[in-house]
């Protein structure tokens, strides 16, 4: 395995070499661009991009299916379109539909029936207002990138379809993520439908348990049937809740929980005596009030979340922005960051990793993980929500909380492709957050030089305990 690991890292650093400093500096443009580059000036500034445009990133959170997936064009249970229009299917597709796009025309685009030459008419009258957006410039490097075109258009969308389907070949996975990002392993949340997947790709495609079917709901059938158990009471769930951690637990890199979509992080601790009968309605399917509905969620929340404890993995939480468009309820966000406070309360034994910033509360969650031993943020999807929010909020955690709690990285896609884009994104952003602390007086030079390994890839292999896990994973 140290051996594998170790081809990983030089490949990685080989691919960044060969992508060069224009592409964290000017970030997707070309060197005929009129823009000014902020790395052009003092030495420190060019010493700090050299560093960060070497260092490999570990990417904490995506939702990549397998490589085979995308090879047999079968994106999971999705239909997808197989052409150039799938990598702004997802988070850009969201901008497309707030800056105008009818729903028709939408669906045509994304159809896999419309000629992909014949997609930029659809896309062209939203394209000025969605391409300048985090989403937007994510694409556009991949797509300059990987296709050698620098600007979509009318003259070259059969390029970038052309670049599409060369690029989508037998190995293009590891070429993207590994040789042209740099990355040297991603964390999967998976989205087909299992609680854990057993990856193809284990040792590059690490896997996340999704728990949100243990205490949402809960999914008594889709979590009870592998474990063959039938559950007729409270015990029974927490056999099964006990038999997937059983299974998974040592591979697994963390746990997962995307319930912030549905409702606040306000688990409280709730008795069993007290869940049993609200169990006991749920197996019925007898009907439950608001109230028996979260009481019960909450207790079967901490059940979950004190397995993984003993199984000493960390526990993901989404906080803030929503992906998709036209139903989030801001409100709602605002209250993460202080439930985050009684969750990490709550538990101290347990390792919170609250993620995207809880963007656009940044500031309360910085708060929390200078209070919270416990308390641990991830900057996944951060850089291309906002990534100037984004590189404010880095320069604002590193002068106020410790930075070993920091990850910064997790490009948080389904298709592979804009992985890349938005890599060399946050490689801009976090030398222009640690160039400008410097320049600013906050930061001396060799303590920004010294910042960069450990939020790059150091927390991330101990916070996780990466050595572990893949010396076990490279044995499937």
């Amino acid at each position: 395995m140290k051996k594998s690991l170790s081809l990983s890292r030089r490949t990685a650093l080989k691919g960044l070499g060969s992508v060069g400093a224009l592409s964290l500096v000017s970030s997707g443009a070309s060197a005929a661009d009129d823009r000014v580059s902020p790395f052009s000036g003092r030495q420190y500034h060019k010493d700090i991009l050299g560093k960060v445009l070497k260092a490999p990133l570990i990417d904490t959170h995506e939702h990549l299916f397998d490589e085979e997936v995308r090879l047999a064009k079968t994106p999971g249970a999705r239909s997808e379109p197989d052409d150039w229009s799938l990598i702004l299917k997802h988070y850009l597709d969201s901008d497309i539909r707030t800056s105008g796009m009818p729903p028709a025309e939408f669906d045509r685009f994304f159809s896999s029936k419309v000629d992909p030459a014949d997609k930029w008419a659809i896309l062209e009258p939203y394209w000025a207002a969605v391409k300048n957006t985090g989403y937007g410039r994510a694409v556009r490097i991949a797509i300059e990138k990987l296709y050698g075109v620098e600007e979509l258009s009318a003259a070259t969308v059969r390029k970038v379809q052309a670049g599409y389907e060369a690029t989508r070949k037998p190995g293009f996975y590891r070429r993207i993520l590994c040789e042209q990002a740099g990355i040297e392993s991603c964390q999967v949340n998976y989205l087909g439908g299992e609680p854990f997947h057993k990856s193809t790709m284990p040792t590059l495609l690490m896997q996340d348990i999704g728990i949100v079917g243990m205490f949402s709901g809960p999914d008594i059938n889709g979590f009870a049937k592998p474990a063959g158990i039938e559950v007729k009471d409270l015990g029974d769930w927490r056999r099964v809740i006990d038999w997937w951690f059983g299974q998974y637990g040592k591979i697994a890199v963390a746990v997962k929980s995307q319930n912030a979509y549905a409702r606040d992080i306000d688990y409280r601790k709730v008795e069993a005596g007290a869940a049993q009968g609200l169990f006991k309605l749920r197996i019925e399917n007898k009907p439950m009030n608001p109230q028996q509905q979260k009481d019960l969620e909450d207790h079967l929340f901490w059940a979950a979340v004190e397995t993984a404890t003993q199984h000493n993995l960390p526990v993901k939480m989404h906080t803030g922005y929503y992906a998709g468009d036209n139903y989030m309820p801001l409100s709602r966000l605002l209250q993460n960051p202080g439930s985050a406070c009684d969750l990490c309360r709550a538990s101290p034994e347990t390792r919170f990793v609250f993620m995207h910033i809880a963007y656009p509360y940044y500031e309360d969650l910085i708060a929390v993980a200078k209070h919270y031993t416990n308390a641990y943020l991830d900057m996944c999807w951060a850089w291309i929500i906002n990534p100037v929010a984004a590189k404010d909020f880095l320069k604002k955690y590193l002068v106020t909380a410790p930075a070993n709690k920091i990850l910064t990285f997790g490009g948080d896609y389904i298709p592979v492709e804009p992985v890349l884009g938005h890599a060399m994104i946050a490689r801009r952003g976090i030398a222009l957050a640690l160039s400008e602390l410097v320049e600013e007086g906050w930061l001396k030079v060799s303590d920004a030089m010294d910042l960069i390994d450990p939020i790059m890839h150091g927390n991330a292999r101990i916070i996780f305990n990466l050595a572990e896990k893949q010396k076990l994973l490279a044995t499937l």
